[in-house]
């Protein structure tokens, strides 16, 4: 994954969750730093299924169309894992669309062995970019701070050791506490901070946010390297009519879902605001669709071949009833379905319109 800034380390330290994720994910010996890669803890969307490099593939050729075929077609895999995307999405290529790509893996973990050559392996996104930048389950890796409001209803910033222990420290303020009005108010007590106040009226205690400001600023650097094109975000996310009122950060560790503890055993991640990263790049088109809606825009669905093809073609029958299977895997509502995408076109007409 590709972090947007550092933290410093400890183990007995209280610090912001912003600085211990950081170090607890990307520091010398971070989760990510790991040989196994993400795949050897937890499932996504481009290791379930061949299928959704294919739909990536597909939306890059439409990008292509978009921009009038040109001569250089970029594609930029943020947060590129192994390179599993990226090789996927090379393989599913038209063979004229394929000689024209130039593709990059956006990671600051090391380029893995065997990796296509046609794959260049970058620590940032390179500028410039005329095409697709896609960015799988990069966002919600981006640490945040954590606020919780207190007895009287501040918010305050959530401190953390590396053994997960946590306490409350100071009131959020400043840039964060001006976040935390606009796209997830906590309660009274965030907007009157600024004022030296101590809150308003009775607040429910415990409430929790996670700060996506960085999420924010990560977003629009990464749209901001785009010339013209598309940028996709997929992640989990929530939108300001919804917040989960308690937060949503948790743990993944060996394909199962755990406490969230920074000492680099385990990834650390939370749901994205994704309508606040929209919004950070002051552009017009920015739509967020769910991935139940994407996929099948792109060709991708669950529908089962007619039992017809079984008499004629049975081997046939049986690879379009495995796909079938796949794509329902991706598209199902409580699954890999409910993750959401954000399409951000910079110069570039709505290539998933209707």
């Amino acid at each position: 994954m590709m972090p947007v800034t550092a933290g410093t380390s400890g183990t007995d330290e209280w610090r912001g969750w912003r600085a211990a994720a950081w170090d607890a994910l990307y520091g010398p010996r971070g989760f990510y730093r790991r040989p196994e890669g993400p795949a050897g803890h937890f499932r996504t969307s481009v290791h379930a299924s061949r299928l959704f490099a294919r739909a990536v593939a597909r939306l890059l050729c439409r990008v292509d169309e978009a921009l009038g075929r040109p001569a250089r077609l970029d594609f930029v895999d943020m947060a590129a894992g192994r390179g599993e995307l990226v090789t996927g999405v090379l393989a599913e290529l038209p063979a004229e669309v394929a000689a024209r790509t130039r593709a990059y893996a956006v990671e600051l973990a090391g380029r893995p062995d065997g990796l296509d050559h046609r794959v260049e392996w970058l620590a940032e996104p390179p500028r410039g970019v005329t095409g697709l930048l896609f960015a799988n389950e990069w966002l919600d890796n981006v640490p945040v701070e954590v606020a919780e409001t207190d007895a009287a209803g501040v918010a305050r910033r959530v401190l953390v050791r590396a053994d997960g222990t946590e306490r409350l420290g100071e009131p959020v303020t400043g840039a964060d506490a001006e976040w935390l009005r606009r796209w997830w108010p906590l309660s009274a007590g965030t907007e009157s901070v600024e004022e030296g106040a101590a809150g308003a009226g009775p607040v429910e205690e415990g409430l929790r946010a996670e700060i996506g400001l960085p999420r924010d600023e990560a977003w629009a650097s990464a749209v901001g390297t785009l010339g013209r094109g598309l940028a996709v975000a997929v992640d989990y996310a929530h939108t300001r009519e919804a917040r989960p009122p308690f937060g949503t950060l948790t743990g993944f560790r060996e394909g199962r879902e755990t406490a969230p503890v920074p000492d680099g055993s385990c990834d650390i991640t939370a749901h994205v605001a994704l309508d606040a990263c929209a919004a950070a790049c002051a552009l017009p088109g920015a739509r967020l669709l769910p991935q139940r809606e994407a996929l099948p825009a792109l060709g991708i669905t669950g529908v089962r071949p007619p039992l017809t093809l079984a008499s004629t073609d049975p081997a046939g029958y049986v690879r379009a009833l495995a796909s079938a299977g796949e794509a329902a895997e991706l598209t199902a509502p409580g699954g890999l379905g409910d993750f959401v995408w954000l399409l951000q076109p910079v110069g570039i007409p709505d290539v998933l319109a209707p």
